[in-house]
């Protein structure tokens, strides 16, 4: 393992203290390497990778050319054999074996509620009970305000119909769910919207993914109190339409399958007449990777509690943009409260998701000889430490003369 990848946090020796605490975040097995399982190919397969951990893929027939670039990648950075191995299944027997195997440290996934549930289940039952970080169902709801909606109604539109198309609508963060004011403004942003579903082909991943996206636009068609404002029928058999439909939010409150989640191009409009009924339809939402809400300056004065019950319910809060951007960098959480994730706790991506992987671990009492490198006095792998609750990269020896001098 390459120990330059631990963060460690130093506590030196003070006279107020009696003794001596040092601690580091490592593996979540022994320096020889830990084994994760993740049933889809996201960022936590290079932090895996990152921090020397085996990283063991079940995923779809398609990432086979990821699977070849990996492995190819690993023999050029010459790294041992089997550091990245890419299993192929289609049931579940695979998959609960790998779980359940007692090398496997940890695990990951990408999926179906019922199939997270189960593998939630399998990994807690366990006789040494693992991590598991489960990403499953989210609508990804969208609050338009009555301000943005007056001052921005077909920019917003044209935004949003990019955004629950975008990858054929197939992307963990689809906007699903967009609640609206009734009024002209309203029915400017809905005729833009439906105006902009096309007939450009839209072709899912695989044939499972389209039955039971063409199965749950079927359902939501034959409801009573669901509308179907657009859809954009393809002329090719492999293909499949987009689609926008449109209820009130009493129905929408009575029906708790208009909340889940829709894999592929096609989303939900909720109209609502007064605030009070858009707050009700937050507080009954589930958990969920993003809510996004387009608003003014006095929208968001008006609608603070709205604010407040979202940080409650998502992992990632939008303001006048569109969920389906996720990059990569510090801040970044992708993640949410159950069911959107297993643990609303950790992300996926950025950088704070590697510690999906880790375990503090404290060293007391020990000679500066006897830790470990990143936390000796001298701090000979010149990392970024935290001493006494600050960042430094200084030996702790330097800092004492400094503490003197001061």
């Amino acid at each position: 393992m390459n120990s330059h990848c631990r963060k460690s946090v130093v506590l030196p020796k003070r006279r107020r203290l009696r003794a001596n605490w040092r601690t580091l975040r490592g593996l979540l097995a022994d320096r020889a390497g830990a084994t994760t399982v993740e049933f889809a190919l996201v960022g936590l397969l290079f932090f895996a990778l990152i921090l020397g951990v085996i990283e063991i893929g079940r995923v779809l027939w398609t990432y086979n050319a990821l699977h070849y670039a990996v492995q190819q990648a690993a023999r050029e950075c010459n790294l041992p054999e089997g550091v990245f191995s890419l299993l192929f299944d289609a049931g579940n027997e695979i998959g609960t074996a790998l779980l359940k195997h007692p090398l496997i440290k940890a695990g990951g996934f990408t999926g179906s509620r019922t199939a997270g549930k189960i593998l939630m289940n399998i990994a807690a039952a366990r006789t040494e009970p693992i991590p598991f970080y489960a990403e499953m169902s989210s609508t990804n709801p969208v609050f338009i305000l009555p301000g943005a909606l007056k001052q921005h109604a077909e920019k917003i539109a044209t935004g949003l119909r990019a955004s629950f198309t975008l990858g054929a609508g197939q992307l963990s963060t689809k906007p699903g769910i967009v609640f609206i004011p009734e009024g002209a403004n309203s029915a400017k942003f809905a005729a833009t919207l439906c105006n902009a579903v096309t007939t450009a082909p839209f072709h899912l991943l695989t044939e499972g993914i389209r039955a039971a996206y063409d199965s749950g636009l079927e359902v939501r068609k034959k409801k009573s109190k669901i509308r179907l404002l657009a859809e954009a029928p393809s002329s090719d058999k492999n293909a499949v339409e987009a689609a926008v439909f449109e209820t009130d939010v009493e129905s929408f409150l009575q029906d708790p399958e208009l909340s889940e989640e829709i894999f592929g191009p096609s989303t939900l409009l909720v109209r609502h007449s007064r605030r009070e009924e858009v707050l009700d339809a937050a507080r009954a939402l589930e958990g969920h990777l993003t809510a996004t809400v387009h608003g003014s300056e006095q929208d968001l004065r008006d609608f603070a509690d709205l604010i407040s019950i979202l940080e409650r319910k998502v992992g990632r809060l939008i303001f006048n943009g569109f969920p389906t951007g996720v990059e990569v960098c510090h801040a970044m959480v992708h993640g949410g409260p159950f069911p959107a994730t297993s643990d609303g706790r950790s992300t996926s991506v950025g950088t704070q998701a590697i510690y999906r992987f880790c375990r503090p671990f404290c060293y007391q009492g020990f000679p500066d000889q006897a830790l470990p490198d990143e936390l000796k006095d001298s701090n000979p792998l010149g990392m970024w430490r935290m001493v006494d609750g600050e960042m430094t990269r200084e030996p702790i020896a330097q800092l004492r003369k400094l503490n003197v001098a001061g």
